[in-house]
């Protein structure tokens, strides 16, 4: 359904388990960066309505799921951490193409952010299936659905502005680039991506 051409490394899942409290601090961070970048795209294209309509409950939803990982540190008697450098979503962001239509840079925003939706649905989905914690596996799973209907929106809201066939052959591109990053990054527990 997500259509990533390189899964997730099964080691990290063994090295995740081990890192809980690193990976609820730095899931933690992805959903307020992913909250605020619902809230940038309707500050930057406030006269797209129907995009500032689908994005709206977006912001709530991400930032309530900062809430709930907060709530599943302090169950466990941990703490947020510091943020750290997101090198995923940084070498990422060099994929997006600038210049051009306005049009064309929201799109290319909107399929960068469907594509971390992508990865966060997968590794959601990894966490459900393999984490000891049986609440945090059911935690998992249900944002798992979750980001899967943020990843669908996106990439739907991609072809509404830009036509399905023009975007997802651009959308395939993004997934190749984002399989090379995957490639090459090292497999670290304490980060969700």
């Amino acid at each position: 359904m997500l259509g990533l051409k390189l899964p997730t490394d099964p080691r990290w899942a063994n090295l995740a388990k081990k890192s809980i409290e690193d990976i609820l601090t730095d899931h933690a961070y992805c959903e307020q960066k992913a909250a605020s970048t619902a809230i940038s795209l309707i500050q930057n294209y406030p006269d797209y309505p129907e995009l500032v309509e689908a994005l709206s409950p977006i912001v709530k939803e991400e930032w309530g799921h900062f809430e709930l990982v907060l709530t599943q540190l302090k169950k466990r008697g941990l703490k947020l951490g510091l943020q750290r450098k997101d090198e995923y979503v940084n070498k990422l962001q060099k994929f997006i193409r600038h210049g051009g239509r306005r049009t064309d840079t929201l799109i290319e925003k909107l399929l960068f952010a469907a594509l971390i939706e992508a990865r966060s649905c997968e590794r959601f989905k990894i966490l459900s299936k393999e984490i000891d914690d049986a609440e945090l596996k059911s935690f998992y799973r249900n944002l798992m659905v979750s980001e899967a209907g943020h990843y669908k929106l996106f990439l739907d809201m991609a072809c509404h502005f830009g036509g399905k066939e023009k975007v997802l052959k651009r959308w395939n591109e993004w997934l190749h680039y984002e399989a090379r990053v995957i490639a090459d990054m090292q497999i670290r527990g304490d980060r969700m991506h």
